[in-house]
């Protein structure tokens, strides 16, 4: 919590000397975007389940993208102090100066409105599996995670997504966790379920740490109104072929071990694996996982924090393979907060097994 008030801090101090208004004008500009970072509180605490879905909406937005309003202002200023350091950026600029001012609200609303169209632009990743047991035909399967739907994300936004999914003709599914944001309220205020339900295909699932946010009770009834399969440490075979294994979240400390769950599964079909979170990889491959399925990351959602989840996982985004076992880890479909990507995309995996 330190980090985000010293941030704000140092970008309301900024504005102040920056602009060159009087203090009253100063004061309500700056109160306005510490108002709008406040927002944020409304959404942790559950509040928003109060309001009118309209109103919830608008006030997730404001709260949810003030957080990446802030880095990028942070960062912009900090660019400037650096400048001002190494005597590049003159005093002047920084003191009272409306062009300054302008050129740096236009270069971030430049930024956030690319990051918001490039949120929105869904990126179809094809990747191909190749079985070493017998299979008797080819599969297609579609693959997302972290859709994270909500007051950002709503029903227009989830039928768009459906249909993407459809036009892929897929023979089933696979969601790795956080279908909900942060509260099913506004799932079920706009009848998401019946949405999923227009899937042409079967649709498996596991639980992510926001279903544990939102509530895992309410969720699991969630998935169950819209047709979903839910696997919560346990597995279905589909097509007599697939062994679909859905691994609880690690939001349960009790949760089983992979090699538990394999231990009960056919050896003899290609096995799949939902994981929400991409932890302990080497696990999966000693326990003779064919491929797994993971998100969580969101792969920092913008830049730079995409540097810090690469540092955290061992993959923190797109294929990998370790001995036998295929891994991909998806940005996700949605997003959590601010609907920006930046240095980021959202995507869906449409898979070819062979």
């Amino acid at each position: 919590m330190m980090l985000p008030l010293a941030g704000i801090a140092y970008v309301s101090w900024h504005i102040w000397v920056l602009l060159p208004l009087a203090w009253g004008w100063k004061t309500a500009i700056i109160s306005a975007g510490v108002l709008s970072f406040l927002t944020l509180f409304l959404d942790f605490t559950g509040s928003l389940d109060k309001f009118p879905l309209p109103v919830a909406q608008v006030l997730y937005a404001i709260g949810t993208s003030s957080v990446i309003v802030l880095l990028y202002a942070v960062m912009l200023f900090l660019i400037v102090d650096l400048g001002r350091l190494v005597r590049i950026v003159p005093k002047t600029w920084v003191y009272d100066n409306w062009t300054m001012a302008i050129c740096l609200f236009g270069l971030l609303t430049t930024v956030l409105i690319y990051g918001n169209i490039h949120y929105n632009n869904k990126v179809r990743v094809p990747i191909s599996l190749k079985s070493s047991k017998p299979l008797p035909r080819e599969y297609k399967v579609v693959m997302l995670s972290d859709l994270h739907l909500g007051y950002h994300n709503p029903r227009p936004e989830l039928a768009r997504w459906v249909d993407m999914v459809n036009a892929e003709q897929p023979d089933v599914v696979l969601i790795a966790g956080d279908i909900i944001d942060i509260s099913v309220h506004p799932l079920i205020e706009e009848n998401m379920a019946a949405e999923f339900r227009r899937l042409n295909a079967p649709v498996y699932a596991c639980l992510g740490n926001h279903e544990y946010y939102s509530g895992s009770p309410a969720a699991q009834q969630f998935y169950k109104d819209a047709g979903i399969q839910l696997l919560s440490d346990s597995a279905a075979v589909f097509d007599n072929a697939i062994t679909i294994i859905g691994r609880d979240d690690r939001t349960n400390v009790g949760r089983k071990s992979i090699e538990a769950l394999m231990s009960a599964a056919d050896k003899s079909n290609y096995t799949i694996v939902l994981d929400h979170q991409p932890y302990h990889l080497e696990r999966s491959e000693h326990a003779g996982v064919d491929f797994q399925l993971s998100g969580h990351t969101h792969r920092g959602q913008v830049w730079p924090l995409n540097w810090i989840t690469d540092a955290m996982y061992e993959c923190s985004w797109g294929s990998h393979q370790r001995g036998h076992t295929q891994f991909y880890v998806s940005s996700g479909m949605g997003i959590w907060g601010g609907k920006f990507r930046i240095g980021t995309q959202s995507e869906y995996i449409v898979a070819t097994l062979r």
